[in-house]
């Protein structure tokens, strides 16, 4: 692979500017796939509310208040583990629809719960489409997208993840006084069954056409949206990425997951997946999950609590649009590194309040300027470039991985959060989130590519000269 500086490569010549009614059809069904992450965002936030009932109805202990919010996690982990080999088999477009019937079955068994049992049920199998939708819209994004708006529309992943949350937050808070926790979880059926129906309206992503040898159907479909020059052109990019890919590949190379442990990919699955480590621990599902376990520990009651629960979704959405406009101006690398430099200013901050014990009002402002801090940068940047650093032959099942990766380290904070803050204390529990962002920063400077407005060879370029060492002393050199 090439380990010099990447300037300009040949892969990036062909890239092309789709007209702008081409942009805008492309936006609208990226806006329809994204629904699948708004069915991610409120499945994950519904809980926060509805454990307050929850546990007052089946008379939970602690541990089992822990095990209905934390085994969402498990399923998420086994649909972002499975996904990807589906997505590759079916095709994306007949994947997002299973998917979202999926995400109807576990709402349907959650709501209709009778039970401690029945409700872990339920929340298992939302977590299969919690996990899918996870590795599944990126994924589909990434292939329906011209490089020229490919940041923007990765970005509504997140965008919807958080009006997701919102929504969730602000259906809690209209049902808290009812008490009616049936009625949160039941609100999901409807983008749920209205996206399986949706998916048959939807194109299938030309990357996975070509990729099954139907190249022909792959570029009609391009010439119907973006006219005959942008089909040649995004055909011979994919013919020269496979073409790089069989010359740094040796004979019998593996197939499937054991794909992931090939050379030419590892500098990917390492930046992949330590991102997704780091987007966990920093600690920001122990905040969406637990926002109103927080703030009623400083006194409040359960619908005020909750009542904070939405401004931190406000701004956690007002952050993400944000981050929508600057993502393809600023660039990748610009927006995580300040991200992650805002999160650790916010989390020792938040971690002086608690020891100080200072009023609610002092901790929310700290806990949403780590929203805010997150919501701009670690939050959708770690999905773009997931979608942007593996070659398009094995992008879903390194998506797939990232996103598993996600899940298992949310799953472990989750499940550990609780213990460990009544071990050492809240203020310590959130400085220790904070080395992590301290830790990220230095990583992101050292081995994070820019990927905006590049093709994949000249990304790939850079990651691996950033893997191999060379980067700052080629940099200086052409300096």
């Amino acid at each position: 692979m090439p380990t010099g500086i990447p300037t300009t490569h040949i892969a990036d010549t062909q890239l092309v500017d789709w007209p702008d009614e081409a942009l805008h059809k492309v936006k609208r069904w990226a806006l329809v796939i994204a629904v699948g992450s708004f069915l991610f965002g409120y499945d994950t936030g519904v809980i926060s509310g509805a454990l307050l009932f929850i546990t007052q109805d089946f008379d939970l202990s602690a541990f089992q208040q822990g095990t209905v919010v934390s085994v969402l996690l498990i399923g998420a982990i086994a649909g972002a583990l499975t996904v990807g080999r589906v997505a590759d088999r079916f095709g994306r477009r007949i994947t997002l629809g299973m998917v979202a019937i999926t995400f109807a079955i576990g709402i349907t068994l959650a709501a209709a719960a009778n039970g401690y049992a029945m409700m872990l049920l339920g929340r298992v199998v939302m977590g299969l489409g919690v996990g899918g939708m996870s590795a599944l819209v990126p994924l589909y994004l990434s292939e329906i997208t011209p490089a020229q708006i490919r940041g923007r529309v990765l970005t509504y992943n997140q965008l919807l993840i958080t009006i997701g949350l919102l929504v969730s937050y602000l259906v809690d808070l209209a049902l808290a006084d009812a008490g009616n926790w049936r009625a949160m979880f039941a609100v999901g059926l409807l983008p749920a069954v209205g996206l399986a129906i949706a998916t048959s309206r939807l194109p299938e992503s030309p990357s996975w056409l070509m990729n099954h040898g139907k190249v022909d159907k792959a570029r009609a479909e391009i010439v119907s949206v973006a006219g005959a020059d942008a089909a040649d052109k995004t055909i011979e990019r994919h013919r020269l990425e496979d073409e790089e890919r069989k010359r740094a590949t040796p004979a019998g190379e593996r197939t499937g997951w054991r794909v992931l442990t090939e050379p030419r990919l590892r500098a990917a699955v390492v930046v992949g997946l330590t991102l997704a480590v780091l987007q966990q621990f920093a600690g920001i599902n122990t905040i969406i999950y637990y926002a109103p376990t927080i703030m009623q520990d400083t006194g409040l009651s359960a619908s005020n609590s909750i009542l904070y629960s939405v401004f931190i979704g406000l701004v956690n959405f007002a952050m993400t649009v944000v981050s929508l406009r600057l993502v393809d101006r600023v660039g990748r690398r610009p927006l995580l590194l300040g991200s992650l430099l805002g999160m650790f200013v916010s989390l020792v901050a938040l971690g002086f309040a608690f020891v100080a014990e200072m009023s609610s009002v002092i901790i929310l402002i700290f806990i949403l300027l780590y929203i805010v801090a997150f919501a701009i940068g670690m939050g959708p940047v770690f999905w773009v470039l997931l979608g942007e650093i593996f070659p398009s032959q094995d992008r879903a099942v390194g998506v797939s991985a990232g996103s598993t990766t996600n899940w298992t380290a949310n799953f472990a904070v989750s499940l550990a959060f609780l213990p460990v803050l009544n071990a050492i204390g809240t203020g310590q529990t959130f400085w220790v989130f904070g080395v992590v962002c301290a830790f990220g920063v230095w990583f992101v400077g050292r081995y994070v590519p820019e990927t905006r407005g590049r093709g994949f060879l000249t990304i790939d370029s850079e990651l691996q000269a950033r893997w191999n060492g060379t980067y700052r002393r080629d940099s200086r050199k052409a300096s």
